[in-house]
This record gives C-alpha cells, sequence and structure tokens, in this order.
C-alpha cells in the first residue's frame, strides 16, 4: 500500500498546532526583542544622565520628553508604560517610567452588551486585562441632548502589542458588519420579524442579537483605537512636556505619583548642540556618503563653538578663532585637528558623550547630516546608535530616547511664514537673524580645503552659528510653548502638520467633557451625486476679500478721489450718535467728563462739509492698515460652529428639542463645487460589468492573475475611475463637468459646545498672553535702565516665554477653521468649512 501525503496535518484532539507553536515561538521571540531593547534604552539614557528612580523619595523636575516603553512588572511580565525625562533646577536628570492600561470602546447593538463581555473574556483570555461598561457621551446619538448617553465596553490591556492583536481580530468584523448594516433598509427588521413570526418592538429590544451564535456579529464600531500610547496617557493624565511636576516614588510596587506645579514658571536651560557637517563631492554631483568624505563638524552648545576637522582633506592645521556675525550672536570656536575622519566622528562622539546634549539641533539634518554621519561612522567601524543613541525611525527621521532631535527646517516650512523659494538655511538666518550669512560656490569647496582652509573653515563655523542661533531665537521657544498645550513628544510637535496639532488639542478636550472621539474620516471611493455622475472631487468656494482698486500706494504720491456727496449727509446726521457711542459704549467713560464734545463735533462737521462740497479732489492719501483680529475664531464663536452641530431634518425630528417656535436653528448659505464624470449612472455601471469579467496583474510576482472581486476596494475604484475617464474622453470629449451649487446647512444652536469652548478658551488665553507680554516688556525696559544685568536677564527670558506662548495659541487658532476639512480628520465637516 502507497501512502499519499495529502498536505494536511491533523491534531489529536488536545494537541496545538503547528501554526500555533510557531505564533508562540514568533510572540516569545517578539517579546526578548522588546525587552532587549528597552533595557538598552535605559543604558544608553544612563550614559547621558537620565537614571531611573529606584529609591522611594520626590523630586520636582521639568519635563523635556517622553517615550512608549515596556517593563517588567513583580510577576516579570511586560507591561506598557511612559518613559517621562525631567530635568532639576540644578542641572541633574532624572526619569521615571509610568504604567497604563492601553485600552480602546466598541459598541454592540442594543442589550447585548454582557453578551459580548462574556464572549470576548472568553475568546481573547490572557490578552485582555480588563472588561467594563462605560456610558459616554456620543454626539452622532439621535436626541443625544436630552442627556441620553451610549454604553460602550471598555476594552484595557497590559501591553500596547496585546491591544494591536485583539484590534486586528475585531476590526474586519465591525467592518463587515458596518456594510451589512448600510445594506439593510428600513423595514428589513420588519420583514424579518415577520416571517419569524414575532413584533418589530419584542425583536428589537431582546431581539435574536443575543441568541448569534458569534457575538462578533453583534460588535458594531470601534472607537479610539488609533490612539498612540504615549498620547493617550498625556491626554488622560493631563501630563505635558515643558511642565514643573512634583515626582514621588513610593518603589516598584506602586505607580510614581506625577503632580503640575503651576506656580513654577521659568524654565531651566537645557543644553543645546546645533552641529553642520561638511563634504567632499564630485564635480556638478551631491555628496554621496558611500565615497565621499566629511571634511570637517561644527557644532555649537550652548555658546561656545566647535570645529573638528579632517587633515586628510585640510591642507593645514586651523587655529582657534571667533565668528561673531553681530554682537548678539558670539561664536567663539575651539578646533581640534584630527589626522583622519575616522578620528574625526570619533571625538565628535567622545564630545557628545562629555557633554551629553538634551536636544541635538540640525537644518536638513534627516535627510543629510544624519545620514550621511551615520554611514561614514559605518564605514570605519563605528556605529551611530550604539555610540550616541540615534537611528533612522520607520518615518525616515533620526530620533532618540535620551535626547530630542530639532530639525530647524521643519519649522521654517510650516511656521516662519517665509515664501517657498527662501526656506535654505541662509535665507531663513538673513530674514530672521538679520545678517547676511557667509555663502560659497560648492564647487569650490574641495578646492578651498586645500588652497583657503581658513575660509572654508569661516563658512562652516557660520553654519553652526546660524542654525543655533535660529533654532535658541525662535524654535526652542515656540515648539516648547506648544507642548505645553499638545499631549506629544517635541519631536512630534515639530514634524507633526498643524492640523494634527489641532485634533490632539481637540481630543485632550473632547476627554475631559467625556465625549467619545468619532472615528477618523474614511474616503469613499467613486462617490455618485444624486443624479447619478461620479463625483471626482468637492469642495467649497471660500471667502475672499472684495478689491475696491488695485494698485500701489503711497502716503507720499497724490492719487485721484471721487466721492459720493451724499454719502457725507448721511455721516452729518450721525456725528453726534457715533462720537456717544465711542466714548460712552467702546471707551467706558461718562459723558459728563467729556468737555469739548460739541467743539469736537462741530469740528468734523466742518471736515464732512468741506468734502461733500468738493467731492472730486487730488489728494495725497493717508495709508491705513485694517485688521479683523481673530476672524475665523469669531465666526466660529458668533455662530457657534461645531461639526457636530451640522444636522439635517433626520436629526432635528428625533431631538426632543424640535417644538414650533424653536429657535435653536441657524441656516447658513454655502457653496458647494464638484468636478463631476459626464458619464451616466448606467454607463458607470456597464463599466463595472464590464471589469467584473476581465482579469488584473497578480498581487505578487509569478502569482496567478485576479478577478476584479478579489482586487482590494481602493484598486477597484482606481480601474473604474481610469475605465470611466477613458470612456467620457471618447464619448463626451471631456473626462470633467465643474458644477457649482448654492447649498443651505443648518447650525444646532443646542449642540454640545465642547468645540466652540475650546477655540473661546484658546482665544481668551491668547489675549492674556499677549497682555503678559507687553507687562514683561515694560519691565524688561525698567531693569534696562536700571542696569541691573539679572533682572535684565530674567525679564527677557520672561518675555520671550510669553511672546512664544502666544504664538503657539495663534497657531492653533488660526487652524481651527481649515483642519475640519483635512482628509482623514476625526472631526471632519466640507458644510462647517463652507459656512
Amino acid at each position: 500500500m502507497v501512502w499519499q501525503n495529502s498536505g494536511r496535518y491533523r491534531t489529536d484532539r488536545g494537541q496545538g498546532t503547528d501554526q500555533d507553536n510557531q505564533q508562540d515561538d514568533a510572540s516569545s521571540m517578539s517579546a526578548v526583542k522588546r525587552l532587549e531593547r528597552s533595557q538598552f534604552t535605559d543604558e544608553m539614557d544612563t550614559r547621558f544622565g537620565f537614571e531611573r528612580m529606584k529609591e522611594p523619595g520626590e523630586k520636582t523636575g521639568w519635563l523635556i520628553n517622553m517615550h512608549p516603553t515596556e517593563i517588567l512588572d513583580d510577576d516579570k511580565r511586560m507591561i506598557s508604560a511612559v518613559d517621562y525625562y525631567f530635568i532639576q533646577e540644578d542641572g541633574s536628570r532624572f526619569k521615571v517610567a509610568l504604567p497604563f492600561k492601553p485600552y480602546f470602546y466598541i459598541a454592540t447593538k442594543r442589550n447585548c452588551d454582557r453578551e459580548v463581555i462574556s464572549f470576548l473574556s472568553k475568546k481573547f483570555q490572557g490578552k485582555v486585562a480588563k472588561l467594563e461598561i462605560i456610558p459616554k457621551e456620543d454626539l452622532d446619538l439621535p436626541n443625544h441632548l436630552v442627556g441620553l448617553k451610549r454604553s460602550y465596553i471598555k476594552l484595557s490591556f497590559n501591553t500596547v502589542d496585546d491591544l494591536m492583536k485583539v484590534k486586528r481580530e475585531i476590526s474586519p468584523a465591525v467592518r463587515k458588519n458596518r456594510e451589512r448594516e448600510k445594506s439593510n433598509d428600513a423595514y428589513t427588521a420588519m420583514l424579518s420579524s415577520a416571517l419569524a413570526g414575532g413584533n418589530v418592538i419584542a425583536a428589537e429590544e431582546d431581539g435574536s442579537s443575543k441568541k448569534m451564535s458569534n457575538q462578533m456579529d453583534n460588535i458594531v464600531d470601534m472607537r479610539e483605537y488609533d490612539v498612540p500610547y504615549h498620547v493617550r496617557l498625556s491626554i488622560d493624565l493631563k501630563i505635558h512636556v515643558a511642565h514643573w511636576y512634583n515626582v514621588r516614588y513610593r518603589g516598584s510596587v506602586y505607580p510614581p505619583e506625577i503632580v503640575r506645579r503651576d506656580d513654577l514658571v521659568e524654565r531651566p536651560d537645557p543644553v543645546v548642540l546645533a552641529f553642520d557637517i561638511e563634504t567632499t563631492k564630485l564635480p556638478l554631483k551631491f555628496p554621496d556618503a558611500e565615497t565621499d568624505q566629511i571634511m570637517m563638524i561644527s557644532y555649537m552648545i550652548d555658546g561656545q563653538g566647535y570645529l573638528i576637522t579632517n587633515r586628510e582633506i585640510v591642507s593645514e592645521d586651523i587655529e582657534d578663532f571667533e565668528f561673531t556675525p553681530k554682537p548678539e550672536y558670539e561664536g567663539p570656536f575651539t578646533v581640534f585637528n584630527e589626522p583622519d575622519e575616522a578620528a574625526l566622528i570619533q571625538r565628535w562622539f567622545e564630545h557628545v558623550h562629555e557633554t551629553r546634549p538634551n536636544i541635538f539641533v540640525t537644518y536638513n539634518g534627516d535627510f543629510f547630516d544624519w545620514p550621511f554621519v551615520e554611514t561614514r561612522a559605518a564605514q570605519h567601524g563605528l556605529n551611530m546608535y550604539q555610540e550616541i543613541g540615534f537611528q533612522k525611525d520607520s518615518q525616515g527621521e533620526y530620533k532618540a530616547s535620551q535626547a530630542i532631535h530639532m530639525d530647524c527646517l521643519r519649522w521654517v516650512k510650516r511656521d516662519s511664514y517665509l515664501p517657498v523659494g527662501s526656506h535654505n538655511l541662509k535665507a531663513a538666518a538673513k530674514a530672521k537673524l538679520s545678517y547676511d550669512p557667509v555663502e560659497l560656490d560648492p564647487e569650490e569647496m574641495c578646492r578651498m580645503a586645500t588652497e583657503e582652509p581658513q575660509t572654508l573653515a569661516t563658512y562652516s563655523v557660520s553654519d553652526a552659528v546660524a542654525t543655533y542661533y535660529l533654532y535658541m531665537k525662535y524654535v526652542h521657544p515656540f515648539i516648547f510653548a506648544l507642548c505645553t498645550i499638545i499631549p506629544m513628544e517635541p519631536d512630534e510637535v515639530l514634524r507633526k502638520g498643524s492640523g494634527t496639532l489641532c485634533e490632539a488639542l481637540l481630543m485632550v478636550q473632547a476627554f475631559h467633557a467625556n465625549i467619545i472621539f468619532p472615528n477618523k474620516q474614511e474616503q469613499v471611493f467613486n462617490k455618485l451625486t444624486d443624479d447619478g455622475h461620479v463625483l471626482d472631487t468637492e469642495t467649497y468656494v471660500g471667502g475672499h476679500v472684495e478689491a475696491l482698486e488695485s494698485g500701489v500706494f503711497r502716503s507720499d504720491i497724490p492719487c485721484r478721489f471721487k466721492m459720493n456727496p451724499a454719502a457725507f449727509d448721511f455721516l452729518l446726521q450721525r456725528v453726534e450718535r457715533t462720537l456717544r457711542h465711542a466714548i460712552e459704549e467702546e471707551e467706558q467713560i461718562p459723558l459728563e467728563q467729556v468737555l469739548n464734545f460739541n467743539e469736537v463735533c462741530e469740528e468734523i462737521k466742518k471736515k464732512l462739509i468741506s468734502l461733500k462740497e468738493v467731492p472730486n479732489r487730488i489728494e495725497c492719501p493717508l495709508i491705513y492698515h485694517l485688521d479683523v483680529g481673530a476672524m475665523y475664531p469669531n465666526i466660529i464663536l458668533t455662530n457657534r460652529l461645531q461639526p457636530s452641530a451640522i444636522v439635517n431634518e433626520a436629526v432635528c425630528a428625533a431631538c426632543d428639542f424640535n417644538k414650533p417656535g424653536a429657535n435653536c436653528q441657524r441656516k447658513m448659505n454655502w457653496q458647494w463645487r464638484g468636478e463631476i464624470m459626464p458619464a451616466s449612472r448606467s454607463e458607470f455601471h456597464r463599466i463595472q460589468q464590464q471589469l467584473e469579467s476581465e482579469k488584473f496583474p497578480p498581487l505578487f510576482p509569478n502569482g496567478p492573475p485576479r478577478a476584479f472581486h478579489e482586487l482590494n476596494r481602493e484598486e477597484q475604484a482606481r480601474h473604474e475611475k481610469k475605465r470611466l475617464a477613458d470612456y467620457c474622453r471618447r464619448a463626451y470629449k471631456k473626462v470633467h463637468q465643474t458644477r457649482l451649487e448654492e447649498r443651505v446647512t443648518t447650525i444646532c444652536q443646542r449642540e454640545n459646545s465642547f468645540y466652540v469652548d475650546t477655540v473661546r478658551a484658546f482665544r481668551d488665553r491668547r489675549y492674556e498672553f499677549k497682555g503678559l507680554h507687553k507687562v514683561w516688556k515694560k519691565k524688561l525696559s525698567t531693569a534696562q535702565d536700571a542696569g541691573d544685568a539679572a533682572e535684565v536677564k530674567r525679564c527677557k527670558n520672561m518675555e520671550i516665554l510669553y511672546e512664544s506662548l502666544q504664538l503657539a495659541h495663534k497657531c492653533i487658532l488660526n487652524s481651527f477653521y481649515g483642519y475640519v476639512m483635512r482628509k482623514g480628520a476625526r472631526w471632519y465637516s466640507m458644510e462647517m468649512a463652507g459656512s
């Protein structure tokens, strides 16, 4: 008898499969790697002075950074935590790990909570640490204004890894259940109930949901599963970077207590290292780290400059010198002349170990300086990650646990308001630091290393000086001011878009108002208009400034004026009323205190009459700059605009406050603009049918061709749109038509006002900081007159602090309106943006 191998392996009952064993092995290997990574991080942090608190006690420190990590609990199990890095007043450093259970929420069908909890606790035993029912404010819930709350099941985990595993299993079921709900119309439940011989109300309240064999079919929504772990902890516990905290450690059994100290305002001075490299290059080529070498590394640490030269390239030793472009930008430089590139890199690494910087500053360092140094170090047998802890992350950015990497180019692009062509270091230094930096032709640098090494050294250090003072004057106060309100690391606050920062802030406010976060807006592929055309893009027609007359005007060049005499009659009649309103309402001064009211009125009337009598004149104009203060925030506040307040007839019909004479609805007109394809619905469906009979390239090389239904939704939409565009080009001689529509949106004035309250609080806080900035500016002037150097330094620091705080608030304020149209926004609303 010949036994044939069927390719299948059946285990005896009670035995695990090979796949299960492989998964367990992979999981244990992953845990070992995570533990090794955590131990290396602790070792590197210790080298830079951040020793973990191990003895019970209390310390006060300024929070400079935070990172997610994993630690071992008393049972030697891995649990997720966040490492918080502190600087004390005397400059000493420490860190502390705060364990916290990551979590997300799921929603079930009505009255199925208990059954789903029981099912999940068995299915994910060992992964889910805790299951509990939490009532949350859901702004999508019909009639929620009367106080109705929706019950969510909160799944808590010991590690982020467990959370991701469970999320991956639940997510497909939720997606499938949502699609099933969309396909059901209003009569589906009634029909199924009638066929089963029951009644609709009983089916809804008790229903067959509880009797389902697979309780996963009862999970209809999943929320807050994509909030980064360290952001989650910062939101929940109100722990933000750039604040002072009292840290109380009571041993490994208890979590540390971290309490904010709002009475401490002045910031400590972290150690800042700004560096720049000069490299060799082939003529007319960009430097290549595989073949070119580093000629010089110039860097500044807390105002003291250093230059390391590679004598293999540089023809002679460079003596210590000074580069001070302006008196306030001092640059004394100490020079180290090293024999070759390996010694140059080793010297720099050793100096980094000695000085232990908290912040590394570069200009475009993510894409040039760091990768070049890393590659050249590797060529000489040095591992940059092992030496100073920096390596490339998944976004292609160089980061470390023990130090922050601030790439000033990111700030220039997002926050400097410089034009696009002025984003290089030379242009930024000229605009922001008000001096012309040294410039050299890149093609001349290699020659100058041999013939004019001193000139090249001056150029090299000029970049380090510009980078250091640009960071210290603008980037440092601005980024750490944002960190006080945004629950993120400084590296992220620098690099994320303003919309992402705005969303993080809204998440903070929503959590503390017990509001469940909405999921991120998902793209709808090949959306159809009401009349059956495929919608390519849609947006709104924004407001614009009406130009009365365009041109360039100067106060010393006469202009021709042509005025309307009738307008002056209107002004003459209202002179007294206008002045009275300005005095009593705006300036809050009693009219009895004004002694020359009538004389001023008569003087104004005489001037108006003279203008009326000669309406056509040629005179030198007066140039006025009229600016609407905080225009978009004030539009939001005046109309109570917020994404959750955009309602329709169905929402209002379910609301108890919708009664005759109710004044809780505000109608706002806006203009919608869409790019549609001219093909009709039937033509689109015919193209879909054609595609369903075709084969498409394999997912992997040498794989079998795929049918249309085997493609993912994004690929299907791409093929549909491409085929439809080709058809429209042949049949209609055009691919797009632009359509404009006047639309009316209803804004609920009773809606939960957390969005509006957030905007108002920020606007008011910004005005408060502007006021404090003026106060400290006056104190600085007084201290300068008195000649008190210590007080001058203190006042200058406080002035910079409040100026940066008000600028940070301005940046966020201006993002609230534009954020609602950002792709992937949690609080997305085109109607709000258009209104």
